[in-house]
């Protein structure tokens, strides 16, 4: 996640300092706010509560996928089997986020 992030010069170093200093509540708090200024008001109308259950199995998968290099290590970090793993690289487009996710048949790299 950081290294797709670094290549598109969303972050640097010293952004993900700062980054590391926030709790993600603080971090999750920050960026909503950041949203609410960009828009020029709260955020009324959008379902926020009720999409929180998809927002953080997103953020989640994301990190799983990032981290490590086959697909069964990120089952394994998420508590997960291969065969639940897949759906949701589908359900939440991981594939668009980060291109094409290559498959072996063993053992199936990220």
């Amino acid at each position: 996640m950081l290294k797709k992030l670094r290549s598109e010069k969303k972050i640097d170093a010293n952004f993900e300092v700062m980054l590391g200093s926030l709790s993600l509540e603080e971090l999750i708090a920050a960026k909503l706010e950041l949203s609410s200024k960009t828009e020029g008001s709260p955020l009324y109308g959008l379902p926020i509560w009720h999409s929180l259950n998809d927002i953080v199995k997103d953020a989640v998968l994301k990190f799983a996928i990032s981290t490590t290099r086959t697909s069964s290590e990120a089952a394994r970090v998420l508590g997960l089997d291969q065969s639940q793993l897949l759906p949701l690289i589908k359900k939440f487009r991981i594939y668009d986020y980060f291109g094409r996710i290559r498959h072996r048949k063993k053992d199936k790299p990220l």
